[in-house]
C-alpha cells in the first residue's frame, strides 16, 4: 500500500497560489509606482499571470478597477481627432439609414401587395375551376417505381 502524501500536494499548491498573488499584488505596486496605467493586461504581463485569473480574484480586481477609476488610461478615454465622428457625418449616416429604411418599407408593402394578389387569383382559380394559366405545370407526385 502506497503512502498518503497528498498533503504534500496540498501544500504545494498553496505555496503555488501564495507565490501567485505576492506576485500580482507586487505587480500592482510597481505598476502604481511607476505612474503606468494599471490594467488587467499590464498586471497580468508584469505578474506573469493569466487576466482570468486576475479577474477570479475578488480583492485584487477591485483594487485593478479602483487603480484603473483613479487614473484612467489616455489611450482608453480618447479616440485619435481624426478617428471621430463629425456631427455632419453622423448626420448624413442617419439620412442614410432613414432613407434605406424608407426603401425597404415601400418594397416590403409592394411586395406584399403583389403576393396578396397572388393569393387571391390562385384561390379565385380554385374556386371557379379555371384552369391556371401558369409558366410551370402544377406539383404531380412522380409514381415510384422499384422496392421502397
Amino acid at each position: 500500500m502506497r503512502a498518503d502524501n497528498s498533503r504534500h500536494l496540498a501544500a504545494a499548491a498553496r505555496d503555488r497560489a501564495q507565490q501567485t498573488r505576492a506576485k500580482a499584488l507586487l505587480a500592482l505596486r510597481d505598476l502604481e509606482e511607476a505612474g503606468r496605467p494599471v490594467t488587467f493586461e499590464a498586471v497580468a504581463r508584469q505578474a506573469g499571470v493569466s487576466r482570468s485569473w486576475l479577474y477570479s480574484q475578488p480583492d485584487i480586481r477591485t483594487k485593478i478597477d479602483q487603480l484603473r477609476a483613479r487614473h484612467p488610461s489616455p489611450t482608453a478615454t480618447l479616440t485619435p481627432p481624426r478617428q471621430r465622428a463629425t456631427e455632419a457625418s453622423l448626420l448624413r449616416r442617419l439620412e442614410a439609414a432613414t432613407e434605406r429604411t424608407r426603401k425597404l418599407e415601400e418594397d416590403n408593402h409592394q411586395l406584399r401587395q403583389a403576393l396578396a394578389e397572388a393569393l387571391g387569383t390562385g384561390r379565385e382559380r380554385r374556386v371557379t375551376g379555371e384552369a391556371s394559366h401558369r409558366d410551370t405545370p402544377e406539383k404531380r407526385v412522380a409514381k415510384v417505381i422499384g422496392p421502397c
